[in-house]
């Protein structure tokens, strides 16, 4: 009666997603003030004033068919053109208007991509651990995901990128600053990786795409954020202002082709047919123009350090082993047992919401997200601290 994979996929929802609606329902029970809900990726930093200024702005200077009404299926000219001399101006690549597609957010920036690029029998490869839906994503393209385990500190393994990029790779999905991890891609691996890809390529016979999933770029804590389309010519960018902005419910970014591509013009072609396959045309009219006007702004980066600072001390006096992260907003934590969704079980306890690393694709860590109000964190420390009791850590 109904498409059953679609059916499996809303009957079990994600693993973060339903420790998010388990806490919201504690809250309900016990309050939300007992309850430390570290589950969600949802921004706490205020939008920068340049986002409200430029909505109050727009709302008082456009007429509303201009402000509400449908843009152009790809985006609106103006907004393209501002995000493409963005990335000249920021990044020194020559990208134009006519690579860039404005989308409702990254995991449509990703869909759209992957259904763009994907033909039968085409794998994709992710470095693990990665964002749970990158699986999903690959596989309701019709492709096959693959897994690459990170190396040292969460970076890039050569090696085993090497070993799972294959004759029938069609691209390799990066996420840097990197969630859940926080691990930030340096120079020296993202050139290694071009030459991998370059090498894959030539094997191949066709090009193995890199598709650079970026909500993260503008969230780091003193690390070189580079620019993957400056290494490699067949890249992609999947953006979102979600994190960056702290517009998460509003979905709202953009796919960036290079114009390097090889066949880019078919390739934008492809991103604009899945596009209208998929219905995501025109995306939020109005956040289009916002963004527009807040190109590589952020929020109070220095709110989510003092966030990380306060838990990674917590947790690291408390006797946890922790991968310090360079950016984005999570902290990536050794289970004390080698179960980690027990270990998120017994933390629930101590009313304590961690996400359990097997969906992330690796065993034995959990991911807190402290994307939240400083007072979550500060009135958590007592539990953190009996929960480290309960394992002899302290």
């Amino acid at each position: 009666m109904v498409n059953e994979r679609s059916k499996a996929l809303g009957e079990a929802r994600s693993v973060i997603r339903e420790i998010f609606e388990y806490g919201n329902a504690r809250k309900k029970e016990i309050g939300a003030e007992k309850v430390f809900d570290f589950s969600l990726g949802n921004p706490g930093v205020p939008a920068p004033k340049e986002v409200n200024e430029e909505i109050v702005r727009l709302v008082g200077s456009m007429p509303s068919l201009a402000l509400h009404g449908y843009t152009s299926a790809a985006g609106a000219p103006e907004v393209r053109e501002a995000v493409a001399g963005y990335i000249r101006t920021a990044f020194g690549v020559p990208m134009s208007a006519d690579g860039v597609y404005m989308t409702c957010g990254a995991a449509a920036s990703l869909t759209i991509t992957l259904n763009a690029l994907c033909e039968e029998g085409d794998e994709f490869v992710v470095v693990t651990p990665c964002f749970p839906e990158y699986t999903v994503f690959i596989e309701s393209a019709g492709g096959k995901a693959v897994t690459a385990a990170a190396g040292e500190g969460f970076h890039l393994d050569m090696a085993a990128l090497d070993a799972a990029v294959g004759v029938h790779t069609k691209g390799v999905i990066i996420n840097s600053p990197n969630n859940p991890t926080g691990a930030v891609y340096t120079r020296q691996e993202l050139a290694a990786l071009a030459a991998l890809l370059e090498k894959k390529s030539a094997q191949r016979g066709a090009p193995v795409f890199l598709i650079a999933d970026e909500p993260y770029r503008e969230l780091t804590y003193g690390a070189e954020v580079p620019y993957p389309m400056a290494f490699y010519r067949n890249t992609i960018v999947c953006y979102s202002f979600s994190k960056s902005l702290s517009l998460a419910g509003e979905r709202i970014g953009y796919i960036a082709v290079s114009p390097r591509c090889t066949a880019a013009e078919q390739v934008f072609a492809a991103v604009c047919g899945a596009g209208r396959a998929l219905g995501f045309v025109c995306a939020p009219a109005l956040f289009q123009r916002v963004v527009a006007k807040c190109l590589g702004k952020s929020g109070d980066i220095g709110e989510y350090r003092k966030n990380r600072d306060l838990l990674l001390n917590t947790l690291t006096r408390c006797g946890f082993a922790c991968v310090p992260p360079e950016g984005a907003f999570y902290l990536f934590v050794k289970s004390p047992e080698a179960d980690a969704a027990a270990f998120c079980e017994r933390a629930k306890a101590h009313e304590l919401l961690l996400v359990p690393s097997d969906g992330f694709g690796v065993k034995g860590y959990v991911r807190i997200s402290y994307c939240v109000e400083r007072a979550v964190i500060e009135r958590s420390v007592p539990a953190f601290e009996a929960l480290a009791k309960e394992y002899g850590l302290i």
